[in-house]
């Protein structure tokens, strides 16, 4: 089996308040963190976009892995903003990190699942002995319009993940299942700057039906029971929907909170499951179980089921942890997140 042989997390310095956001738009800020769950939301800087983000994360990634970057077979960048409509953000990262160009890269999008699509490839390509390291990226520079009810949680933020062979992986992962449909809950038409959202309708038919059909069928293809894992990390568009989702899973709660980060750091899209899943790696112990289920809208979710090994303990360290970035800040008002988010149109 492949399993991840390294990972690699970036969250900018920058952070603005949900209460300073709410004053500006004539909001109760209690009743928007009550609501919500996030007291403070990661800010790009003005000089930052998914392609610097993935590039941290993908760097931070190799030393913990401890490999040559030229022995990456595979790129892929999974996001909603990447910085180019035409021209591939892997290539930068690839470029940047030293790797080969003798490997495949591509950008890929599927809402905020796309960095775990890109994790299930690069484990198949793995297994079947195509390449011998692949990395796969979540990144993000997440959009809301001023006002919108996003804007609250949208974030910057994401994290790399090296697939290897199983005997150097710090996690082996044992499973995958995904569960897809058509359901437009989460849309931005070509050439829109902002996204579109059905509301409440985000919630029901897309989020929880995609991430519970999912977890459900990873637990029937293992043969397992929730009683087994240890950890569960869910994808956060806030920190109330993965502690719903764990209720109705029959999860306890105590399971999930070292995964749920989203209250200080806001929804970073594609990078948001697997920051969880970094900061859960980050104090597991070997032979504990996690499982991780993502969700994009559009809709669709992938579940994983990942045995930690003993391998974490060699390899911690080797890289800032989701701790580690999640203290370094630096608070900024609503006029410096406008510009530094480039909201102000000419």
């Amino acid at each position: 089996m492949a399993g991840i042989v390294g990972y690699g997390v970036y969250i900018p310095i920058y952070r603005i308040k949900t209460a300073e956001i709410a004053m500006v738009w004539g909001e109760e800020p209690k009743r928007i963190e009550t609501g919500l769950g996030i007291i403070e939301k990661a800010v790009g800087g003005i000089d930052e976009d998914t392609a610097t983000i993935a590039t941290a994360a993908a760097s931070n990634a190799v030393k913990m892995a401890g490999i040559d970057a030229r022995k990456i077979g595979a790129l892929y960048v999974g996001s909603e903003s990447h910085p180019y409509a035409v021209k591939p953000t892997a290539t930068i990262v690839a470029e940047v990190i030293g790797a080969t160009p003798n490997l495949t890269a591509a950008d890929l999008e599927f809402a905020c699942k796309a960095g775990t699509a890109g994790l299930q490839m690069v484990l198949s390509m793995v297994d079947s002995k195509m390449i011998e390291y692949g990395m796969s990226i979540g990144a993000d520079t997440a959009q809301g319009k001023p006002g919108d009810a996003l804007e609250y949680s949208a974030a910057s933020g994401g994290a790399a993940f090296i697939a290897g062979p199983e005997k150097e992986s710090l996690a082996v992962i044992e499973a995958t299942f995904s569960f897809s449909t058509d359901t437009p809950d989460f849309w931005r038409r070509q050439g829109a700057d902002y996204p579109s959202h059905g509301g409440r309708f985000t919630g029901q038919p897309a989020y929880f039906k995609h991430v519970i059909n999912a977890t459900n069928g990873l637990l029937e293809k293992t043969g397992t029971r929730i009683s087994d894992y240890d950890y569960f990390v869910f994808h956060q568009p806030n920190a109330k929907f993965p502690q719903e989702a764990a209720k109705k899973l029959g999860i306890p709660l105590e399971k999930v909170k070292d995964g749920l980060i989203v209250p200080y750091v806001g929804n970073t899209y594609s990078g948001a499951t697997l920051l969880g899943l970094s900061a859960v790696l980050d104090v597991a112990k070997p032979e504990q179980r996690i499982l991780a289920t993502s969700f994009g809208s559009g809709a669709g979710s992938d579940s994983f089921a990942i045995n930690v090994t003993d391998v974490i303990n060699e390899k911690r360290g080797g890289a800032p942890s989701v701790k580690e970035y999640l203290s370094r800040k630096r608070y900024i008002d609503y006029a410096t997140y406008l510009k530094y988010r480039k909201k102000i149109k000419r």
